[in-house]
């Protein structure tokens, strides 16, 4: 099914956190693997620290046979250093929404795209990018008002597009 330019922003399914999101969910819906965002969606994104409850969430995932990897368009030394934290794989400087670093993911995952999730905080680079390769999008709400300037830009657009969408019923 081709999706509509406008239709390649609205995420499959919107939750609170990363930690409604759980192994029987994932099963039901087919999906093996998850692409997560690091910033504002596993992370706050000024402290950058693995919380207890993310810790249990991927342990979670862990037993349930859920694969997870970060995919963030932040520095490699940020995201390496709570990548290796929390003893998962990662790609740094993402540049998404490309498809490049979604399309590694899938690769190092070892999953087709219909097999994997991706779990992020912005329409804009998590959402469409996902949409882009067909994987099944999971937008989660931000988990910190603090954000660098390119995301407050990304907010900004977000906004318009949400007012579309929402006019339109898609939202």
């Amino acid at each position: 099914m081709r999706l509509s330019w406008l239709e390649r922003f609205v995420p499959d399914c919107r939750v609170t956190s990363f930690s409604d999101i759980d192994p029987l969910l994932l099963k039901r819906l087919g999906l093996k693997g998850i692409i997560a965002d690091l910033d504002n969606t596993l992370v706050a994104a000024e402290t950058g620290r693995a919380t207890p409850e993310l810790m249990r969430w991927l342990e979670c995932l862990k037993q349930g046979n859920v694969s997870v990897i970060i995919v963030s368009n932040n520095s490699h030394r940020r995201v390496a250093l709570v990548a290796q934290e929390l003893g998962i794989p990662y790609i740094s400087r993402a540049r998404k929404p490309l498809r490049r670093a979604f399309q590694q993911a899938l690769q190092q995952l070892q999953l087709k795209p219909e097999e994997a999730a991706v779990v992020g905080d912005q329409l804009l680079t998590d959402i469409f990018g996902g949409k882009r390769l067909g994987l099944y999008t999971f937008l989660v709400q931000p988990i910190s008002p603090a954000e660098k300037w390119t995301t407050r830009m990304n907010r900004f657009l977000e906004k318009g597009l949400m007012l579309l969408l929402k006019r339109q019923g898609r939202y």
